[in-house]
């Protein structure tokens, strides 16, 4: 399974934080991140999924023996030596502006869903989910702030019907990977959970989720989730950001 990850290039701190921290859930679980490599979110994406052993592949709006841009040198290096760099363009043909909404045609062609963590209103994500529709694959996108800029893109993609990603778990068992028994190279899952703790943590992202929210994706008893919750807390694995409101550590 591949899942592509886009978003803004000139991305917030956070966002580039949950693009890493998906795409190396996803390589755990075995399945395939691509990008582009661009700077942002393309970035921290390929570096959370260097983080593991699957493959993670780079569509590139140049030749592929041309970094760009030149702040992912480490990612150029790296990442043919675990995945691949892809190019419909020649050898030393340089980054040119209308290359890159062209090239993520391919992005979304070769994954099998496509995941946007943050983007404008007005974004070259967004031609990519485009072209995903399109190509009939399944569209995620991560939440934000209301008042934020940068959210404004996947806020108004989940108002339209994108499937919405509150955790990395969601988005596969969405696309039918158990992540409550094992990983996707058939190895267990093992954090050091109980079935149950395991279950209420992978309902829970980096953004807020409320306790109903969890009695609902859980399908436990409230007073089951709560104690849950609390056990998490113990162990250093949830915050408790507002009231019954809890975010991954």
């Amino acid at each position: 399974m591949t899942i592509g990850i886009v978003g803004a290039r000139n991305c917030s701190g956070y966002g580039r934080h949950v693009a890493r921290e998906y795409a190396r859930t996803f390589s755990s679980y075995g399945v395939q991140v691509i990008s582009g490599m661009a700077a942002g979110i393309d970035g921290g994406s390929h570096r959370g999924a260097l983080e593991e052993r699957t493959p993670t592949f780079a569509v590139l709006g140049c030749g592929t023996d041309v970094c760009y841009p030149r702040d992912n040198k480490d990612l150029f290096e790296k990442i043919p030596q675990r995945g691949g760099l892809i190019s419909e363009y020649p050898p030393g043909a340089p980054p040119a502006g209308w290359h890159f909404p062209a090239r993520n045609r391919i992005i979304s062609g070769l994954s099998d869903a496509l995941l946007v963590v943050e983007a404008r209103k007005k974004s070259g994500s967004l031609i990519t989910v485009d072209c995903a529709l399109e190509q009939g694959k399944t569209v995620f996108a991560v939440p934000g702030r209301v008042t934020d800029t940068l959210s404004e893109g996947c806020n108004s993609l989940i108002s339209q019907g994108a499937a919405i990603a509150l955790s990395p778990e969601m988005v596969l068992n969405e696309l039918g990977m158990d992540t409550y028994s094992k990983k996707g190279n058939g190895k267990k899952k093992n954090l050091g959970l109980a079935r149950d703790l395991d279950l209420v943590y992978s309902c829970i992202g980096f953004k807020p989720t409320d306790h109903g929210t969890l009695i609902r994706q859980s399908g436990l008893l409230p007073g089951q989730v709560l104690s849950i919750l609390t056990e998490l807390q113990v162990m250093g694995l949830v915050e408790e950001v507002g009231k019954n409101c809890y975010i991954r550590v």
